[in-house]
């Protein structure tokens, strides 16, 4: 017999081997690329002991060699991405060589620091198509808002008005678990609970995958999600003490609320609930002076009083996910709520006079009065999607994605102006209201196609509709007969009516040392601006349509240690809003209209990017991004004299504009327990056209600078130091003030870091930094000057509380709106 036979024998002991090769590849599983030193760890299953260990290189390659005989598991990691396991590896005398294939890590959180080294999850990650920013690094931010999340991104800032810019621009899309969101970005940004923020990637250079708006291009809000079976449950709680300086604010401000998720998962099924509330108030005051020139008389309105928000959010949600096999997904989500934005402008005009002639003239009367001005922004919307994907035998994957929402926006502007200092004297009443209701429609079919040898090959199509019509009235009161009458010039109807279609086509891979991407899409945009008057005598129809290409391109070399080059190309269009097209003057307040143009030209963008990133040893790493950003039709918000008190703000496209930039950054780790986070963006930006006839050249430079600062005290407790800085900056039509936000954290997490406190003290001035003020400032020679200084609400302190019931891992994934918060 066979095992009798000693040349059998000695055949068998020949061939038999005493250990075994592990070999396999680790790649990004968003965009294929390898991960090089991502870390694989080969561990026994019986005894869960560690085994060996080793790194990828530079093709994500992974070699384990010497594994006897034996059944284990395999950890693959990388700082900043989710650990991926492959369990039942069975190593035989008939199997030296095992190819485990590719494992592709999915980007979130790291528990490499369990099984083979101590480290925390990189601030940034610099891949070839965006910059990746763990949120949970920022905590300033916890208990706020997704706004106090990416406040601290070097290309962003968020000023004393609370207006959002990404290198300077407003113009941006925002996504959540990256599915586009049509509605307004600083809106959804400022309802989103920072405790639910994974993190942010900044794509300022998108491809041809993702739609073309957003002139500074894009933000992705991912959300915390898990992937085990069990059940999840959190609830955070938030409470503001009381305000050290109320600012002679009527109503003291209040900062609290609570917002809750529950998710389990089990079998096929995934299902998460929702509810949130925050009450969010500001205080604050504002000072100000104002002077017009109408035919030789100067009319001057200088100003103080109270300038106050008070934000209410509240709102549930659910999503339903069903996988029933490896190769089907299905989703379905709802979400509802209520929001509302109420802005108090109570201001005292102690020196209004006229001079004639404006120029060392005499007084023709000087008077005073009191302006009681609220102005209330609300909003009901009720949202549903349903989405599917597949997965075929080869590996392509086809999805398709359907969302519909529904918002009823709007709200009322009282204006009353009064006598003073008796003011129950009503001079003027004024009351103006809306009624928006916005539907919109979206459906998206992407088709990634099996990998081919050159790279992977992704197709897809997109269809838009927004329908939103706006009812604007506007009354005044008769001061005789004590009746509101309507005002024709400030009361509209209008109904714009947009449709879009889209195709792209991309191929993205890498070879070597060298990644690319490169794709382009088309689209056809179909716009309808219907305008009529409340009198029947203004009815027409205002077109804009066009069909572009849109394409982009980009480029990485990776050097031998470890330095990345890269170089970016996209084209973008920032499309206008139904506000900015509708010519009715609105009354913002006493001082005040706004105003839209119908004849708006959507703005097109042409972006160039050229960038280095480099990691070092001990967490720490270095990049910097040069961009040259060049704007057809860039839309201005100017200034022109309506009456001698009153300034009309008018959006209109303006020639043209160019950005020259450069963004600088860098994570350094001086300690084991002290780690730091800095950048900053210095651009400089040229407006060159004209407006009502007359030049604008507008030159700016501008700088901003992001820092954090944490120090951990132990592995429960920490501190931590933010600064968040914009300078000085040249506008259209005047400037605007630096301004500055310097913020404490202190952080402690009990029972096994189920419980976690955070206080937090915002903006810090301590009673001589100036801190949270901007002035304003905007004129036109001999036409009009106006200057605004803000000052809100400092030295907020507050705690944050955030307990976990269960320690299963949260996968909740919610829906977001997609048009209605644009326009709110």
């Amino acid at each position: 017999m066979f095992h009798r036979n000693p040349l059998c024998i000695l055949f068998v002991l020949l061939t038999t081997v005493s250990s075994a090769q592990i070999t396999g590849k680790i790649v990004d599983g968003s965009n294929k690329y390898p991960l090089e030193y991502a870390t694989v760890a080969l561990f026994d299953q019986e005894t869960q002991q560690l085994v060996t260990g080793v790194v990828t290189d530079l093709e994500g390659r992974f070699t384990i060699e010497g594994a006897k005989k034996g059944v284990y598991y395999l950890e693959a990691s990388f700082i900043g991405y989710r650990t991926s396991t492959i369990r039942d590896i069975v190593v035989t005398n008939r199997n030296p060589v095992m190819d485990l294939g590719t494992m592709a890590l999915s980007i979130g959180e790291n528990q490499l620091d369990e099984v083979v080294v101590q480290a925390d999850r990189a601030a940034v990650i610099n891949k070839i198509d965006r910059q990746i920013f763990d949120a949970t690094n920022f905590q300033n931010s916890q208990g706020g808002s997704a706004t106090d999340v990416i406040s601290n991104i070097p290309s962003v800032t968020v000023d004393g008005l609370g207006d959002i810019q990404v290198r300077g621009s407003s113009g941006f899309v925002v996504l959540l678990n990256g599915n586009p969101v049509q509605g307004s970005a600083a809106t959804l940004l400022n309802q989103l609970p920072a405790n639910s923020v994974d993190r942010v990637e900044l794509i300022t250079a998108p491809s041809a995958k993702y739609d073309p708006e957003g002139k500074a291009g894009i933000l992705n809000i991912i959300t915390k999600k898990g992937a085990v079976d069990g059940a999840f449950a959190q609830i955070n709680a938030r409470g503001g003490f009381p305000s050290l300086e109320r600012y002679g604010n009527a109503a003291a401000h209040q900062r609290h609320g609570v917002d809750a998720t529950y998710n389990i998962i089990k079998g096929d099924w995934n299902i998460s609930l929702g509810a949130n509330y925050q009450r969010s108030d500001l205080g604050g005051r504002r000072e100000g002076d104002v002077f017009t020139i109408i035919n030789d008389t100067l009319t001057q309105f200088p100003s103080e009083g109270e300038r106050s928000f008070d934000e209410v959010n509240y709102s549930g949600r659910f999503t339903v996910d069903h996988t029933p096999d490896a190769n089907n997904t299905y989703s379905l989500g709802f979400y509802a709520g209520k929001r509302s934005k109420d802005r108090t402008a109570d201001i005292l005009y102690f020196d209004n006079h006229a001079i004639t002639p404006a120029m060392d003239g005499e007084r023709v009367y000087t008077t005073q009065y009191f302006n009681e001005n609220l102005r209330i922004r609300k909003g009901d919307f009720v949202l549903g999607s349903l989405d599917y994907t597949h997965t075929f035998s080869d590996s392509s994957e086809l999805s398709t994605s359907l969302l519909y929402e529904y918002t009823l926006l709007g709200g009322p502007t009282t204006n009353r102006n009064l006598g003073f200092p008796d003011t129950s004297t009503i001079l003027q009443d004024e009351f103006n209201t809306n009624d928006n209701p916005l539907h919109g429609i979206r459906f998206q079919l992407d088709y990634q196609w099996n990998p081919f040898p050159f790279g992977q090959l992704e197709t897809g199509y997109q269809f838009r509709l927004l329908d939103h019509t706006g009812d604007f009235v506007y009354e005044r009161r008769n001061n005789d007969t004590g009746e509101f009458e309507l005002v024709p010039e400030f009361s509209s109807e209008v109904d714009l009516n947009r449709k879009l279609h889209s195709g792209y086509v991309q191929l993205s891979g890498g070879k070597g040392k060298w990644e690319y991407s490169a794709g382009s899409r088309i689209e056809a945009m179909d716009r309808e601006f219907d305008l009529r008057d409340k009198t029947n005598t203004i009815d027409t129809t205002y077109v804009n349509d066009y069909v572009k290409l849109f394409p982009s391109a980009s480029i990485q070399y990776t050097l031998k240690d470890n330095t990345k080059l890269k170089a970016a190309y996209s084209k973008r269009v920032e499309r206008t809003t139904t506000f900015k097209m509708n010519p009715f003057p609105e009354r913002e307040h006493s001082e005040t209209l706004e105003q839209g143009d119908p004849t708006l030209r959507p703005e097109f963008i042409d972006l160039f990017e050229l960038g280095v990133n480099k990691n070092f040893k001990g967490d720490n790493s270095i990049y910097a991004t040069a961009y040259v950003q060049d704007v057809k039709n860039p839309v201005n918000r100017v200034n022109s004299v309506y009456n001698d008190t009153i300034l009309n703000r008018i959006y209109s496209n303006v020639g043209k504009a160019r950005s020259l930039g450069l963004e600088l950054g860098a994570q350094f780790k001086p300690a084991k327990n002290w780690s730091n986070f800095v950048g900053t963006n210095l651009f400089t930006y040229n407006i060159d056209g004209t407006f009502d006839g007359r030049p604008v050249d507008s030159k700016t430079f501008v700088y901003s600078i992001n820092a954090n600062s944490t120090f951990d005290f132990s592995e429960t407790t920490s501190l931590q130091f933010t600064f968040n800085y914009i300078s000085d900056r040249n506008t259209a039509q005047g400037e605007d003030s630096r301004f500055y936000s310097p913020n404490l954290t202190y952080r402690k997490t009990f029972f096994g870091n189920r419980l976690s406190a955070i206080l937090q003290w915002q903006n810090m001035d301590l009673g001589f930094l100036d801190t949270n003020e901007q002035r304003i400032t905007t004129y036109r020679e001999g036409e009009f000057f106006t200057t605004t200084n803000y000052v809100y609400e400092v030295d907020m302190v507050i705690l944050n509380l955030s307990y976990t019931f269960r320690n299963g891992k949260n996968k909740s994934r919610f829906i977001e709106s997609e048009f209605g918060k644009k326009e709110f």
